[in-house]
């Protein structure tokens, strides 16, 4: 918000637009909403998109947490299919669940691949010492242990629906198919590997809040004032291989 010619008042409408909608809200209708341009719109979203991202970076996950290998975008016409696809973006998509069986928090994070070693180094930033995790038989999922103290139990789950409707992941299936529902109802293209990682952000920051809605918005005020000025330029830099 430093140096902005934006009122205030706009930013705590957009800030309460981003927190306070049934699902995230696009910079279009942003713009619609605040009447200002489009460049505003998407500036004032990716600035707090931003905050979300370095809010939830330290979200650690801990007990029974699910995991699956998951991807943004899908394969150009022509090219190649699959994990090797040159148009899908690998992320980590993980549910920490309670001793109900109910989720508690998430965790979406872009990766580099899912080799062992890119697991391993995820592993080191979103897990706890006290973390089981639970995954389908994904070779590049033993990689977790190289977190101290995770234990790992690996399920081979084969491919198709028997693997999407398998028990042990029904968390992070319901969750993976909320997001992807909610990106195809609120954006009509974004570049996945630029701005990924905020987008995704975005989804963990509403849902591991959502049991309390009325104080996200305080909440997100007070973690935008302790964020340091990103401008533009640096809004607009790839994220790739950060």
């Amino acid at each position: 918000m430093e140096a902005t010619k934006l009122p205030l008042r706009k930013w705590f409408l957009g800030m309460y637009l981003m927190t306070q909608s049934k699902n995230a809200i696009s910079s279009l209708e942003l713009k619609r909403q605040l009447g200002v341009s489009y460049k505003t719109a998407w500036t004032m979203k990716h600035k707090l998109l931003e905050v979300m991202v370095q809010r939830e970076t330290a979200r650690v996950l801990e007990g029974r947490v699910e995991i699956d290998d998951a991807y943004l975008g899908g394969e150009r016409t022509g090219g190649k299919r699959g994990r090797g696809s040159e148009n899908k973006v690998p992320f980590v998509a993980a549910v920490e669940t309670n001793e109900k069986g109910h989720p508690i928090f998430i965790r979406l994070n872009m990766v580099k691949s899912f080799k062992k070693e890119d697991i391993q180094v995820w592993a080191k930033e979103a897990l706890a010492a006290s973390a089981t995790v639970v995954s389908d038989g994904l070779w590049g999922f033993r990689g977790v242990t190289g977190q101290e103290g995770v234990l790992h139990q690996a399920h081979v789950t084969g491919h198709g629906k028997k693997a999407a409707t398998h028990p042990q992941f029904r968390w992070v299936n319901t969750m993976l198919g909320n997001l992807k529902r909610s990106l195809a109802g609120t954006y009509h293209a974004f570049n996945f590997s630029k701005y990924g990682a905020r987008y995704l952000a975005e989804f963990q920051y509403r849902f591991n809040r959502r049991f309390n809605l009325a104080s996200m918005l305080p909440r997100l005020l007070y973690a935008a004032a302790l964020t340091k000025p990103v401008p533009l330029r640096i809004l607009r830099v790839s994220e790739v291989g950060s």
